[in-house]
């Protein structure tokens, strides 16, 4: 089973804000996870990220791939992601 750290979409139309999920990565965007391991919403100004850093450091050692726009995300906030 491969597992990714992706973003899956909540929210209304126009009013979009994301929950950061560690997923299989056959499942639907906003399908069946594993664990919610942070939020980004990225209509505040500036855009608001939260993270549970331990808990994505965990999923990344255990060999989890962000998506690139989550990578991106951690880059930002000062997380490295290893796998990538």
């Amino acid at each position: 089973m491969a597992v990714k750290i992706r973003l899956a979409r909540m929210g209304g139309k126009g009013r979009p804000f994301y929950r950061i999920v560690v997923a299989d990565s056959v499942s639907r965007r906003d399908g069946r996870f594993l664990e919610i391991v942070g939020n980004y919403d990225p209509l505040k100004d500036p855009a608001a990220v939260n993270f549970k850093e331990d808990r994505i450091k965990d999923w990344l050692a255990k060999g989890a791939k962000p998506t690139l726009t989550v990578a991106q995300l951690l880059d930002k906030k000062g997380i490295r992601s290893v796998n990538t």
